[in-house]
């Protein structure tokens, strides 16, 4: 019984982070309606599972725990712009149906299981996020340095070579130059510049580094007008700006079939 109670407990998580992933990368946008049902199933099951299979006296005080720091983190990364509204409800909702790991049905195949894990495993299954995210930005500074060998072509070219470095390296590690109608094609691919018109009615084109989704068309549409006027040669730069929930979805898999990613990459380095 307790292993169908734990394992109900991570199929319907899997389930609706899934779900949520897939609406997210398709319309960019998450119901409230999936976490209003996910939360009370979610603290319904995991209240169950304390209560007829308790660890010792002390699991509400945990469980309270790993709710309270995962959803003061959730908030404060949502204020400051660290990541979107439904990335702070998963991770919430994930905090109520798995506080810690479900050591009672899993074994990491990599390494036991880390201290944080049995303690917040909402905040491990964050890290791994975070270095699934961090892997993408490899990718996106290799390919843009392989463009430019095989190319020979400037990355910046002018108009945008007097941009900050901080903005340049933001912009190769999350981006990539694609055609404008490209961009006006795949509406999921977000521009990594814009344009705006000098007092002396030149155009001047600028780098962004955390494009929005309400300012998406508009500015797509500027990018277009300036590369018919040929005020704009070459391709733009964009981003194909995956939402975070997918890499805590991918997170979360990685976290309970091989552990923490983090503990494993220290065990390693120590030895």
């Amino acid at each position: 019984m307790n292993q169908i109670l734990e394992g109900s407990r991570v199929a319907l998580c899997l389930v609706f982070f899934i779900y949520a992933s897939w609406s997210d990368y398709k319309t960019r946008e998450v119901s409230n309606g999936v976490w209003i049902l996910f939360a009370p199933l979610a603290f319904a099951l995991t209240f169950a599972k304390l209560i007829l299979y308790p660890y010792g006296d002390s699991d509400m005080f945990f469980y309270g725990l790993s709710f309270g720091l995962t959803t003061t983190i959730s908030i404060i990364l949502f204020y400051t712009g660290g990541f979107g509204g439904a990335d702070a409800k998963a991770l919430m909702c994930l905090a109520l149906i798995l506080p810690f790991y479900p050591v009672d049905l899993f074994t990491p195949i990599l390494s036991e299981a880390s201290p944080l894990s049995l303690l917040v495993f909402p905040l491990m299954v964050f890290s791994n996020a975070v270095l699934l995210a961090a892997a993408l930005a490899v990718y996106m500074l290799s390919r843009n340095v392989f463009w430019r060998e095989k190319t020979g072509k400037r990355l910046f070219e002018e108009g945008l070579q007097k941009e900050s470095s901080g903005k340049k390296i933001l912009v190769l590690l999350t981006g990539y130059r694609v055609r404008i109608e490209k961009l006006k094609e795949k509406w999921h691919v977000y521009p990594l510049e814009d344009i705006e018109e000098t007092a002396e009615g030149e155009v001047k084109r600028k780098l962004i580094v955390m494009p929005r989704d309400e300012e998406r068309n508009a500015i797509v549409d500027r990018l277009a007008k300036a590369v018919e006027n040929g005020e704009i040669k070459g391709n733009i730069w964009a981003t194909p700006g995956l939402p975070m929930l997918i890499f805590i979805t991918v997170g979360l898999t990685i976290a309970l079939f091989f552990g923490d990613v983090v503990w494993i990459l220290v065990r390693l380095v120590l030895r």
